[in-house]
């Protein structure tokens, strides 16, 4: 039997959810940014979508029926309306979501993600709202500045210990009562 370790290494091709026409989805998008089966949420969506670009946030929203068979589908379609349409892209099933954006980074993507999951069917638009919400707060964490003053803090650290160390080795030499040769 033979194996090849390069298949390990090979991308997988994106997978979209199940009876997912592309095409459609980008037709739907363009009057009001909104892609929805049976027309669902579609003025609220359209309401939240227009007050996001308002924002600045180019934001396009898709609904899925159900839940596909992983949930990394959702992110697979994001990505491809992302590559046509550009911005941020928000993909909802019934519990899951996927993004893609060219505007935000994949942690606060993420971030706005975890507050819009698994509110159901019934809540695309209270998911849509929650999403919108989280990347509309400004970022409260500054891991650069935290990463520099921890950085600082270090380097005043060493450089007082290193000043301990020289003193206490003057203080040594000092104290030291002169050597006499013994003839």
């Amino acid at each position: 039997m033979t194996v090849s370790h390069l298949s390990v290494f090979t991308p997988l091709k994106a997978e979209l959810p199940p009876q997912t026409d592309l095409n459609a989805i980008i037709v739907d998008l363009a009057d009001d940014h909104v892609a929805a089966p049976d027309g669902r949420d579609q003025e609220a969506l359209a309401a939240i979508a227009a007050e996001a670009r308002e924002h600045g946030i180019q934001l396009d929203i898709v609904v899925v029926q159900g839940n596909p068979g992983i949930e990394a589908n959702l992110r697979d379609l994001a990505n491809e309306v992302g590559t046509i349409e550009h911005g941020t892209v928000v993909v909802f099933s019934d519990d899951w979501v996927g993004t893609y954006s060219d505007q935000f980074s994949r942690g606060r993507l993420e971030w706005a993600e975890d507050k819009a999951k698994y509110r159901g069917p019934d809540h695309t638009t209270e998911a849509a709202r929650v999403f919108l919400d989280r990347l509309e707060q400004p970022e409260t964490v500054s891991w650069t500045v935290i990463t520099l003053v921890i950085l600082g803090m270090l380097i005043a650290t060493i450089g007082g210990l290193y000043l301990v160390k020289v003193r206490r080795a003057q203080r040594e030499t000092d104290v030291r009562p002169p050597q006499i040769p013994v003839a």
